[in-house]
C-alpha cells in the first residue's frame, strides 16, 4: 500500500527540526528544466498565470532564481517538515519518531509541480508553483504533460517495491490527476471525508484537507499495510461509512465539528 498527497502552498523554514534525517529529490535534474521554464516568464506573466499580487509574483520569482539544484542544509528541509497547510497540520510530521519517519519513506508520496514525487524526508527548498498551472517545456504546455509519465512509473516502482498493488489516494483533484491511473497498473482507493450539517453530508475543503493528512498520520502510526485497516480510522470523529463507500472510494463522515 502506498498513500499520495497534496503540497501546501504554506511553507515553514524556521521550526527546529526534529530529525536530521533527509534524503534527495529524485527528479532534480527534471526540477530544474521547470525553474529554466520558469525563469524565461517575466514577472508579470508569472503573476498573471499564477493569480498572485506583485508583491508575492515578487517573491516567487526570487525563489526560482535562487533554486539549487543541489541544496544545502541551509537553504533545504525535509518536504513533511516544511509543508504547513491543512493536511500537514493533520500529518504532525514533526511529531513523528525515527521509526515512523522510515515507514512513512516507504509509504508516503507528496506530488509536486517542481519536484513531481518526493518522499517525506526529500529536502526541497521555498517554492510556490500548482501543478495546474500552464508552463511550456520540453514535453508540452502543461506541468501534466512535462511530469505524469515520471511520477507514474515512480509510483508504480514503489508500488513493486513494497510488495503490493494498490495505491491510496490522499490528494486533491489538481494532483491526483498527475497520476495516469491505467499506465499504474494498481488498485486505486479513494479517501473522502464528508461533514454533517444539519443532517446533510457534505465536503469541506479545509476539514477535508487536514483530514487526508490526520489519515496518513493513522496509517504511518499504526504501521498499516492493507487499504482495509484503514476503516479503523477514528480520529477527531471521523468513521467509516460503509452505505456511501466503495470498492474504489473509502468514505468517512462525522458530525458537526
Amino acid at each position: 500500500m502506498l498513500m499520495i498527497l497534496s503540497p501546501a502552498k504554506t511553507l515553514d523554514f524556521e521550526s527546529p527540526l526534529p530529525t536530521r534525517r533527509r534524503s534527495t529529490p529524485a527528479f532534480s535534474k527534471q526540477s530544474a528544466e521547470v525553474i529554466a521554464s520558469l525563469l524565461k516568464l517575466s514577472r508579470t506573466d508569472l503573476a498573471g498565470r499564477m493569480k498572485l499580487k506583485p508583491e508575492l509574483a515578487e517573491t516567487t520569482h526570487r525563489q526560482f532564481s535562487d533554486w539549487q539544484q543541489r541544496p544545502t542544509v541551509h537553504n533545504a528541509r525535509p518536504a513533511v517538515l516544511a509543508y504547513r497547510g491543512n493536511a500537514y497540520v493533520g500529518l504532525d510530521a514533526p511529531g513523528f519518531s525515527d521509526d515512523d519517519f522510515a515507514f512513512a519513506q516507504d509509504s508516503l508520496r507528496v506530488l509536486s509541480g517542481l519536484y513531481g514525487i518526493l518522499r517525506p524526508l526529500d529536502a526541497i527548498q521555498p517554492y510556490r508553483l500548482e501543478m495546474a498551472m500552464k508552463l511550456e517545456t520540453s514535453a508540452g504546455t502543461t506541468l501534466y504533460d512535462f511530469w505524469t509519465e515520471t511520477i507514474t512509473r515512480s509510483l508504480a516502482r514503489q508500488l513493486e517495491r513494497n510488495g503490493d498493488s494498490t495505491l491510496i489516494n490522499l490528494a486533491s483533484g489538481e494532483y491526483s490527476k498527475a497520476v495516469d491511473s491505467r499506465a499504474l497498473g494498481a488498485d486505486v482507493i479513494t479517501a473522502s471525508f464528508l461533514e454533517d450539517r444539519g443532517g446533510r453530508l457534505r465536503p469541506v475543503s479545509a476539514f477535508a484537507k487536514k483530514a487526508r493528512g490526520l489519515m496518513a498520520s493513522y496509517v504511518i502510526r499504526n504501521r498499516l499495510t492493507s487499504a482495509p485497516e484503514m476503516k479503523s480510522f477514528d480520529l477527531e470523529g471521523y468513521r467509516f461509512d460503509g452505505g456511501r463507500s466503495s470498492d474504489v472510494e473509502y468514505v468517512f463522515t462525522r458530525s458537526e465539528a
